[in-house]
């Protein structure tokens, strides 16, 4: 008996002592992963992958319009980020969506303004990048609007 008594006793500590705090954990993860998974999404994308093209495109040419000297500048491009990783972490596993011609426009032009964001945070958009993002946010934006 004092042997069966050692045996659950040993079994109690290792259950209470180490599985039970890391089941609380897990499942403590488990479940702020879910809700935060469940929210809405911040920058309002739909998931209509043409009206999410054009509205994320009309929002990044107002935000690379913006003046140097603008006091809403900084805000407008921490929002242009969030904007730029929803849309891609939203539409790039889609196969049905990235290997259009309209996505790959986009996305180049979403890789050159996240780039320039992430290694010259302090400066302005030069004018040779500004032109070339205008150009491909507006052809990203005629042809999925086509339809390409």
């Amino acid at each position: 008996m004092p042997a069966l008594l050692r045996r659950i006793t040993a079994w109690a500590d290792e259950w209470l002592g180490r599985r039970l705090p890391a089941a609380l954990v897990a499942l403590v993860l488990v479940l702020s992963l879910g809700l935060t998974a469940c929210g809405d999404s911040s920058t309002g994308l739909t998931g209509n992958y043409v009206d999410d093209t054009v509205s994320v495109a009309r929002s990044l040419l107002g935000t690379i319009a913006m003046a140097e000297d603008d006091p809403g500048r900084g805000e407008a491009e921490t929002q242009a980020r969030a904007l730029i990783n929803d849309y891609t972490a939203r539409y790039r596993p889609r196969r049905d969506v990235n290997g259009l011609g309209s996505f790959t426009t986009m996305q180049t032009a979403l890789n050159s303004l996240a780039g320039h964001y992430t290694n010259y945070p302090n400066r302005p958009l030069s004018d040779a990048l500004r032109s070339r993002l205008e150009k491909e946010l507006h052809r990203a934006e005629t042809s999925v609007v086509r339809g390409a």
